[in-house]
């Protein structure tokens, strides 16, 4: 059993597999302008600025025309470009999931012992502004390891296995991945919060303390801090979350300075002030009236996204969407989905829940058990279907057609220089074998 690296490099090969929901017409451009004598005398210095600013699927396919765009991905003065030049992409990355809390469906199940072959994991990128749909493989994750969140570029995967939690963050653009050193406390299926910025890295695992082999409760919360000003706290820092709390959804956002997560029963908002560590609650808008409530994150700002359905109530059946506003405690609506859609929204979900995920100016609400979703743009206000993934149903194991999409928020990016302190870690982690 060979354990697994804490650094794992750059992979020697990368392949999208693409989905678009309208074709693309070929046409054979004949323009002086485009003669080939012409874009040769460019100078590379100018060439690299003009890849740095194409999607991860154009890249991935433009590092096929020469060796020198081949090796751009192992450029260090390439990156420092990319870094600089490349715009912002609010994409989503999906995960085809049984249910809440359950571990993902996987890819290539083997037979036999897991020794003998390998099982890979399967994510489904989509960009909502071409409408796209794109495979992505995990051949780097571990068996046992589920999707928990996204920041910055980075996925974190956090072990299946009850007790110390071991988390990895991956870049799955380059293929790259870093091991975190276990949490402290036992749980089963904590909270994961996670933060990605330029120069620092914060983790939050919280509730589901494991008080005895068959009993959990939602006591602590313990956190990982790194950053490049030397300051490191390896799980060292942990806070105590409110009394009765109820951390179902499994997710934490992160907005300004703070985490927050959804609490059910009844409904509330926990946040987790960084500064300060310290937990409190946020009472929710209309809470009485609320089903399927959903925390997104939204151009800096924290949105919760519920159907409001009360028979008494003098207004009709709708889903809303509210803002947390600056001060901390009080939610204004800043939407309401339009009756007719709502309606044909309703008959496809027929009271089974939805989930939501936000990412700048998008936010995509998930109808639960089925392939259906609508796709939300803030700024134009505007309502869509979102085609269904064609990868769910393309057969084989592990992709049948009856699971669900679990999703995150997703920035494509090639590098993040932030994980390079993860690696001058020298602290003897415990390692795990595959």
């Amino acid at each position: 059993m060979e354990a697994f690296n804490t650094s794992i490099p750059f992979p020697l090969s990368f392949t999208f597999t693409t989905s678009t929901s309208s074709p693309i017409a070929h046409n054979t451009i004949h323009n002086p302008w485009m003669d080939s004598r012409i874009w040769s005398k460019l100078p590379q210095r100018l060439v690299d600025r003009v890849i740095a600013f194409l999607p991860p699927p154009a890249f991935f396919r433009a590092r096929c025309v020469c060796k020198r765009w081949y090796a751009l991905l192992f450029s260090s003065s390439f990156l420092e470009l990319y870094i600089q030049l490349t715009p912002r992409r609010h994409w989503f990355i999906f995960f085809k999931q049984k249910g809440l809390k359950s571990y993902i469906y996987r890819n290539n199940a083997t037979s036999g012992n897991q020794g003998q072959g390998r099982i890979n994991f399967d994510g489904y990128l989509f960009d909502p502004y071409e409408i796209a749909w794109y495979r992505i493989t995990f051949p780097f994750v571990p068996f046992g390891f589920s999707p928990s969140a996204s920041s910055g570029g980075l996925i974190c995967w956090v072990s299946d296995e009850a007790g110390t939690k071991s988390l990895i963050l991956c870049n799955p653009m380059v293929g790259s991945a870093s091991q975190l050193p276990p949490t402290l406390r036992l749980r089963l299926f904590p909270s994961i919060g996670l933060k990605v910025g330029p120069t620092s890295i914060h983790v939050v695992a919280a509730g589901d303390d494991l008080i005895s082999p068959y009993a959990v409760k939602n006591l602590s919360a313990e956190s990982f801090h790194i950053d490049a000003g030397g300051f490191y706290s390896l799980w060292g820092t942990t806070s105590f979350l409110p009394r009765l709390c109820s951390l179902e959804s499994g997710q934490m956002l992160h907005v300004g300075d703070k985490f927050f997560c959804m609490n059910y029963g009844p409904f509330s908002v926990l946040a987790y002030d960084i500064a300060a560590n310290n937990w409190f609650k946020i009472q929710a808008p209309m809470r009485r009236f609320l089903r399927s409530p959903c925390l997104v994150e939204s151009r800096g700002k924290l949105i919760l996204v519920a159907a409001v359905e009360k028979s008494k109530l003098n207004v009709p059946k709708s889903l809303r969407l509210w803002s947390l506003q600056a001060c901390g405690t009080t939610w204004v609506e800043i939407e309401r989905m339009p009756q007719q859609l709502y309606v044909q929204f309703a008959e496809l979900e027929v009271g089974r829940g939805f989930d939501c995920v936000g990412h700048g100016e998008f936010i995509a609400i998930m109808i639960r058990g089925s392939d259906k979703a609508l796709l939300f743009d803030i700024c134009r206000k505007r309502w869509q279907w979102i085609p269904p993934c064609p990868y769910l149903n393309s057969g084989g194991p592990g992709n049948g057609g009856n699971g669900e999409l679990h999703g995150f928020a997703y920035e494509p990016r090639l590098a993040i220089p932030i994980t390079g302190l993860l690696d001058q870690l020298t602290l003897p982690f415990r390692s795990f074998t595959e």
